[in-house]
């Protein structure tokens, strides 16, 4: 976990860089910078507006990265004076980091927040909201550059004063220093941040809009596959859950998704395919989205596994279902 990973004494200059916890969280196991910066965020989209829809679990957001939560590693934790200002998640080195959400890279380099130590990036997400990611190994994007949510990032690593390989994730609202529970911050927005499936309520958008509607095709609703979570989607999935003997209120969540997912392999072909693919190059796997599972796919499934340190057999089941979606 990071050895120091929280905020440091600051002159009069520096103070703007200093981040404050509002409060520790108390949850441990499994489960931006500020407004005034002058960084220009064309075509962001604000992810906090209240006019960007009418859920939080808008689909907008994803896991930036696979592990599990280390003891200690938790927002608040003591830090030699100071308080933890993220999440710290574990994996190996190399395991993959992607974008929380659509933005831009406005700090990429070494030591790039005060008190974060090692190699890491910033991504500005519009409306003052930030997230930042640390002890990196690779970077795998520039500063400057526009990314889309679920987008390749960088690999985690152990770069700075660590005690082993870890991702390090912030996010920051109202402005430079204003931390918040990352936990809490990717709960509302329908991430399980220690991994587990995601949320997607009715009024989303988005890449994994069009896997659902996708999934949906393949039994037969003949959705049009658009990205938007609208009436129409809504309704052929209340359909489906009663179908299944589910709760009908719309929620593609952690009930529905298992019923909704197929299992996958080479020689598969339709809408799930299509369903897949749309997953997979949300996470930036560049297929033509055929719906042809064929070696290209199954290369690309095996990569994202080896990728997210799963069980690497081309196949997508449930736990790579999971992780796609979450």
């Amino acid at each position: 976990m990071c050895e120091q990973c929280g905020p440091t004494d600051a002159t009069a200059e520096e103070a703007e860089e200093t981040f404050r916890p509002a409060g520790p969280s108390r949850r441990r196991l499994l489960a931006g910078l500020g407004a005034g910066m002058g960084v220009a965020l064309t075509g962001v989209p604000a992810l906090t507006s209240p006019a960007a829809a009418a859920t939080l679990k808008d689909g907008r957001w994803c896991n930036p990265a696979r592990g599990y939560f280390p003891s200690g590693g938790h927002y608040g934790a003591p830090r030699g004076g100071v308080s933890h200002a993220g999440q710290d998640i574990t994996n190996s080195t190399g395991t993959a980091v992607y974008a929380a959400a659509a933005g831009t890279v406005i700090r990429r380099g070494t030591n790039v927040l005060t008190g974060r130590t090692g190699y890491g990036l910033v991504i500005s997400h519009g409306g003052g909201t930030y997230t930042y990611y640390g002890h990196l190994s690779v970077f795998r994007v520039g500063l400057n550059a526009t990314v889309g949510a679920g987008q390749r990032i960088a690999d985690m690593g152990a770069t700075g004063n660590v005690t082993g390989p870890h991702l390090h994730f912030e996010t920051h609202t109202g402005g430079l220093g204003s931390t918040v529970n990352p936990v809490t911050f990717m709960t509302a927005r329908g991430v399980d941040l220690g991994g587990g499936w995601s949320r997607i309520d009715p009024g989303a958008v988005g890449e994994t809009v069009k896997a659902i509607q996708h999934l949906m095709n393949q039994r037969g609703y003949g959705l049009v596959v658009d990205g938007q979570y609208g009436s129409v989607s809504v309704g052929a999935v209340k359909r489906f859950q009663t179908s299944r003997g589910l709760v009908a209120d719309g929620q593609v969540g952690p009930v529905t998704w298992p019923h909704l997912v197929y299992s996958l392999r080479q020689g598969h072909s339709g809408s799930h395919v299509r369903g897949l693919q749309v997953a997979l190059n949300k996470h930036s796997a560049g297929l033509v989205v055929d719906g042809g599972f064929g070696s290209v796919t199954t290369s690309a499934v095996r990569a994202y596994q080896s990728a997210n340190r799963l069980y690497v057999d081309g196949v997508a089941g449930p736990v790579t279902w999971e992780a796609l979606v979450g």
